[in-house]
């Protein structure tokens, strides 16, 4: 239930509160579709339902060739439709915070980027619609990812290895986030959704709404939503125990997480001409962010992001090439750093990113394709807390994928892929005041890669994949020097690293029997030179701050996944998943920091008319594998609960409650930088409504 803090809150909210016209024409929309949606709840009604908002997991990120999830060879999770809305949190990360392999950075409740197998910031490749976001995510864990969930329809996470066809950053993982802002498919009359929640532990008030209009051969897009939250409430003290009894930091604001309330808002118009076999449209977003910097009382971040996509694709062109796939985006992104309501640093990061891919007519049985990946990015950093200098860095990469089934007699096809990526990378700082001259550098990153799947029966399958990756060090790891506050460290960057190599397994087995699924998997990663932060144990003299140097070491990772759904009856089903990661520095045999510890998780299910229920338990054993200097982390166990109920109304409109952390635990992500001075949230109901029409 909601906390007396909460309640207190919601009873002296007045209209007063600053819902700007936004929001007020999001929730009206909303309002909209349930007073005017009064027809009887018919069978027929329920069947639409189902196609419509439990459809089928299809990943479209992973394989070029556009093939289920089943048929990859590399593990991709795919969260869409009812279970995405339900799932939701304030942050990408957050929302993908317990997928098998994922866990979150969590700085704060508004600034989360997905960690996948323990690796993070540029070795994970997170993408719009296929395109690389440009943002300052990966710069400083307090800068938050520049997608809001709230308007995502798809979220395809590729676990491992995925730079073949994404770029040499993608070394730990892709998230791809699917908002269909340029409309792919033939839309007929109007077609949308609207979404309201209130409550949580920050008390957030958020809307969103999206529509699409079309004839049958144009059509057009729009959506809009806005987000508020307050001061997180929290379990306790921020500062952890083991910090405050470490270094002698006070605990103090018990109860609330200071400086961590936020508000943003955004929108996007989008419109496309669809075929028989193609479209090509168009689209325009925005996005506003707001929000207060954890680790600063007196600093918050004031985030703009501009972005125009341009994206086609045609098919059964004919028996040479089969199809080609077009897209293409330019970002101009700026966030300033306010302390005390005055600028003190600003960050901008004006770019291109696009590709080229086509598919070539089978060859006997092999089919691929071919493509070009270019970006084009300018970074400036003005102020007094800029680290790193204005850097300019461009990408051109042609890579190949292809496909080769393999008729086995009695089973189904088994199948071998294989593919390559060469590349080429310039990162170019500027002349400055601050940092010197400027610094040239380039890089020719290459991978490739093997895999394959062995059908064993009509049930069971293994699946396996050898890669090699090369990464071209990032602007910030070549060319940073300076106080980083954020990370309270002072960070020194060496611009003669060379590429970062790494060789890997992944080894999945999986089994399928109708409704019922069940993967287990397990991997090895050896990077010949893994580029990290570590501290050196000496003190920068005029900030005092230690100092962190980027260093290049021979490091390892491997780990276990499995996930697994088993329907038991027409009402129940039950989910069960679990992850392990394990990194170590071999140079000087210790752990590597910020690595999520053991978890085991499972989640029953019932489902019976309109009505529906969930309660997910999730455990994170404690870590004690930690780097030097680090602090250890203790276990928890987090219990949520869903209860949703289906209007009966011709639109489908569902309200739903979340119950979160009910143990009202303190949890805290290992895998978070501010693990020692922020917790999760405490105890605390979320109430909501959803529609589709």
């Amino acid at each position: 239930m909601l906390s007396n803090r909460q309640l207190s809150r919601i009873y002296a909210t007045k209209p007063a509160v600053q819902y700007n016209k936004l929001f007020i024409a999001i929730t009206s929309a909303f309002a909209s579709c349930i007073i005017t949606s009064t027809t009887s709840f018919a069978a027929e009604t329920n069947s639409t339902e189902k196609s419509k908002i439990n459809v089928a997991p299809v990943a479209v990120t992973g394989n070029p060739l556009g093939v289920g999830s089943d048929e990859l060879v590399v593990p991709v999770s795919v969260l869409n439709g009812r279970e995405l809305s339900l799932r939701r949190e304030s942050t990408l990360g957050e929302t993908l915070n317990g997928v098998p392999g994922v866990t979150a950075t969590q700085f704060g409740p508004n600034a989360s980027r997905p960690v996948i197998r323990g690796l993070d910031a540029e070795r994970v490749r997170i993408m719009q619609n296929g395109v690389g976001i440009l943002d300052a995510s990966s710069l400083s864990f307090d800068h938050a990812v520049g997608i809001d969930p709230l308007i995502i329809e798809q979220i395809d996470v590729v676990r491992g290895p995925a730079a073949l066809l994404y770029g040499g950053s993608a070394v730990g993982g892709v998230v791809n986030a699917i908002d269909h802002r340029i409309p792919t498919e033939a839309v007929e009359g109007i077609i949308g959704r609207a979404e309201a929640r209130f409550g949580g532990a920050n008390d957030q008030r958020n809307g969103a709404a999206v529509i699409d209009i079309g004839n049958g051969r144009f059509a057009i897009h729009a959506d809009a939503y806005k987000r508020k939250t307050n001061d997180l409430n929290i379990p306790g003290f921020a500062v952890s125990r083991r910090k405050s009894e470490a270094d002698g930091t006070p605990r103090e604001n018990k109860g609330k997480l200071v400086n961590s309330d936020a508000e943003s808002d955004g929108g996007a118009l989008g419109a496309s001409l669809t075929f028989d076999h193609g479209y090509i449209g168009a689209s325009f977003s925005t996005l506003d962010n707001n929000y207060g910097v954890v680790a600063e009382e007196d600093v918050r971040i004031d985030m703009k992001s501009d972005r125009w996509d341009i994206a086609s694709e045609f098919s059964d062109l004919g028996s040479v090439i089969s199809r080609v796939k077009f897209r293409l985006a330019h970002t101009d992104y700026e966030h300033q750093e306010l302390e005390g309501g005055e600028v003190g640093t600003t960050f901008k990061n004006r770019g291109l990113e696009g590709s080229f891919e086509a598919g070539h007519a089978p060859i006997g049985n092999l089919t691929g394709v071919i493509g070009y990946q270019f970006s084009n990015s300018n970074f400036e950093a003005l102020g007094d807390e800029a680290f790193v200098p204005n850097v300019n860095t461009q990408n051109k990469a042609l890579y190949l994928y292809e496909e080769l089934p393999i008729t086995a007699k009695g089973n189904k096809p088994h199948k071998i892929t294989f593919g390559s990526r060469f590349g080429h990378t310039t990162v170019d700082s500027k002349d400055s005041v601050n940092f010197g001259a400027g610094q040239s550098n380039s890089f020719n990153p290459n991978s490739f890669a093997l895999g394959g799947i062995y059908n064993i029966n009509d049930q069971w399958s293994l699946a396996s994949n050898l890669s090699h990756n090369e990464r071209a060090p990032s602007y910030f790891e070549l060319y940073a020097n300076g106080e980083h506050v954020a990370t309270g460290q002072f960070e020194v960057g060496n611009s003669n690293f060379e590429k970062e190599k790494s060789n890997g397994i992944d080894v999945q087995i999986r089994w399928n029997n109708g409704k019922h699924h069940f993967n287990f998997g397990t991997y090895y990663t050896r990077f010949q030179n893994f580029i990290g932060l570590f501290d050196t144990g000496n003190i920068d003299i005029p900030s005092g701050l230690p100092i962190a140097a980027f260093q290049a070491v021979p490091a390892t990772f491997k780990g276990l996944e499995a996930e697994g759904k088993f329907v038991l009856s027409d009402q129940f089903t039950l989910s069960v998943r679990g992850d392990y990661v394990h990194a170590k520095d071999n140079r000087n045999n210790v752990y590597l920091p910020r690595i999520s510890p053991l978890r085991f998780g499972a989640g029953l299910e019932y489902q019976h008319t309109q009505w529906g229920a969930k309660v997910d338990v999730l455990h994170a054993f404690n870590q004690s594998n930690t780097a030097q200097n680090e602090l250890a982390t203790d276990g928890y166990t987090n219990v949520s609960a869903l209860v949703t109920y289906k209007l009966p109304t011709k639109t489908h409109v569902e309200l739903f409650a979340k119950a979160n952390n009910l143990l009202n635990q303190e949890i805290r992500e290992h895998a978070s930088f501010l693990k020692d001075i922020s917790v999760a949230g405490e105890r605390s109901l979320l109430v909501g409504a959803r529609a589709d029409f």
